[in-house]
């Protein structure tokens, strides 16, 4: 059964608009400094759909202030183009990206440290579209970037790691996805503690990669803490702790715990309709996964009303 490995690492690459390396070119108490704080807030909080606004109206003004191609327009292209990324709509998000880096490598050079976040951020837009032979030298790149400037150990460098490892994850090779979220998992642990939120991305994917090689214990642990970690940050329907929730789910399934699957996989389906909206993608995950459920059960007409749902949202938010 296919786990939320997608929208777990989503998570991840999101949280790189709260992490950017340089400082803002203009005081953040001008306008457009003001929105990105708002912005920022409101992601870290989950709601994406608030946030967009405040980023669209934030990079409007810096347009209009500095020109379409200046240093200063970087940031709010990646900054938008996450949001874009996280409310599913990914073809929206690709060409911010895109323009943000062409700014960066040519304002910066091809080797700068503040050009990672976006190879990371464009790399996981790639694998969440399945692209991955676009997305594998994408987050080499970044890792490359980081582990060069600013050390092995460095915390930024986890977002790209995860994201690399969940590309190996889709592909079915977890031999090579497993030393990746472990990594990703100890320099965040000894920089920040084990009670860190991001790590709980990191906790989840490596979890995943346990439950396709029958690991279901530590699997089950991993996820259990992942989903305190996160309620207590974020609280319980922040997209993080929906995606615990379908994991968690997965693993019941797989084990014959058909009734406790089915009641986190609709909790899952709750949180993310309240966060994420009724048509995001990772929804629709989850989706074919309790239809699966149902029909591993013998309940053919539950899984082709859920199933019916699933393939709706994919077909309104499928790229071009």
């Amino acid at each position: 059964m296919r786990t939320l490995k997608a929208s777990i690492c989503a998570a991840v690459a999101a949280l790189a608009l709260s992490l950017s390396f340089g400082a803002p070119s203009h005081a953040e108490h001008d306008e457009a400094g003001t929105l990105t704080l708002q912005m920022k807030q409101l992601y870290r909080a989950g709601k994406y759909t608030e946030a967009l606004p405040l980023a669209q109206k934030s990079l409007t003004l810096r347009e209009k202030e500095f020109g379409p191609d200046d240093a200063a327009l970087a940031m709010p292209l990646n900054d938008l183009g996450t949001i874009h990324y996280n409310l599913g709509q990914y073809a929206v998000a690709e060409p911010l990206y895109k323009r943000a880096l062409a700014i960066r490598e040519r304002t910066l050079g091809p080797d700068h440290p503040e050009l990672a976040m976006v190879l990371n951020n464009l790399g996981d837009l790639y694998r969440a579209e399945q692209r991955y032979a676009e997305a594998e030298p994408l987050l080499k790149r970044s890792i490359a970037i980081s582990e060069k400037s600013l050390g092995p150990n460095d915390p930024s460098i986890v977002l790209a790691l995860s994201n690399l490892g969940a590309v190996y994850s889709n592909q079915g090779r977890y031999d090579r996805a497993e030393p990746l979220f472990k990594r990703g998992l100890a320099v965040l642990e000894k920089a920040r503690g084990p009670d860190d939120p991001e790590a709980t991305v990191l906790m989840s994917n490596l979890a995943d990669a346990y439950i396709h090689r029958r690991r279901y214990a530590e699997a089950e642990r991993l996820l259990k803490r992942a989903m305190a970690v996160t309620e207590k940050a974020f609280g319980p329907d922040h997209p993080d702790v929906a995606q615990a929730l379908n994991n968690l789910a997965a693993l019941y399934g797989r084990q014959g715990r058909n009734a406790e699957a089915e009641r986190l996989y609709k909790r899952s389906v709750a949180a993310m309709e309240k966060s994420l909206g009724p048509d995001h993608p990772d929804l629709a995950y989850v989706l074919q996964n309790l239809a699966a459920l149902y029909k591993d059960q013998g309940r053919y007409a539950d899984a082709q009303q859920v199933l019916k749902r699933s393939m709706a949202i994919r077909a309104k938010t499928r790229p071009i």
